[in-house]
């Protein structure tokens, strides 16, 4: 078997995501055949290389890969486990998919509706969630009012919010969706990055739904239900933008 980066290769084996296995390494935590490794991208074969986490041997036998497209309902965590007890979106899975490493690709509130990815892929992962790729996301939100030109041209140029400026965003008025009034499409992953922006303006989301993430829309999918994506869709995600 070919060799592949000792970042990759933990990352796949479903031992944490793509950052906590990069922490592990930065934090001298991850040999390799008894020497410690400090290199993201040092060469690993699963098939004769022997790598500890913390002392422990990871499991090198190459995985399944899972890419899962949600319709998220209002209610449910963007994560793969609560403290509280709250349902997550892990429970919203077929028990055939509810095995280690598969996580949802960043984040939607609690509140809010609509295109949610889960997979075990920390490449894929990577690639959607890192601000350097500029992924777009597009939602559909329900404001309570009619956004001004001014307010629009705002929204545009970027809002000013306490964790910094965001990226011009692109806005239009939605009418074939209600009671969705507005489509936005951003390309950052700020927390609550679309309602924080659309209070800074003095407005309400009274209702928010993401749509898209890069090219993979949500379509028809059922809220609440679930479809494995295509490998042409699996494909365009990964293809350089």
């Amino acid at each position: 078997m070919k060799s592949e980066s000792i970042l990759k290769v933990l990352t796949d084996s479903g031992t944490g995501s793509r950052r906590k296995m990069a922490d592990a390494i930065r934090q001298g935590r991850v040999t390799v055949n008894g020497v410690l490794v400090e290199d993201f991208r040092h060469p690993v074969n699963r098939d004769t290389d022997h790598i500890l986490l913390d002392g422990k041997p990871v499991a090198l036998t190459e995985k399944r890969a899972i890419y899962l497209m949600l319709n998220k309902p209002v209610g449910i965590l963007s994560t793969t486990g609560d403290e509280r007890g709250r349902r997550t979106v892990i429970d919203l899975l077929p028990e055939k998919y509810r095995i280690p490493g598969v996580y949802p690709v960043g984040r939607l509130d609690r509140d809010s509706t609509g295109l949610l990815l889960l997979t075990n892929d920390g490449e894929l992962a990577y690639r959607l969630t890192h601000p350097r790729f500029e992924n777009e996301k597009e939602y559909y939100i329900h404001i309570n009012g009619k956004l001004n030109p001014d307010e629009k041209k705002q929204l545009e140029r970027g809002i000013k919010l306490e964790d910094g400026r965001t990226s011009p965003a692109s806005v239009r008025e939605v009418t074939s969706s209600p009671p969705f009034n507005y489509g936005i499409t951003i390309h950052e992953g700020k927390k609550r990055q679309v309602r924080r922006m659309l209070a800074y303006l003095g407005y309400r989301i009274l209702a928010l739904k993401r749509v898209r993430m890069a090219n993979l829309t949500l379509g028809t999918l059922k809220e609440g239900k679930i479809r494995e994506l295509s490998r042409k869709e699996v494909r365009g995600l990964m293809a350089p933008r």
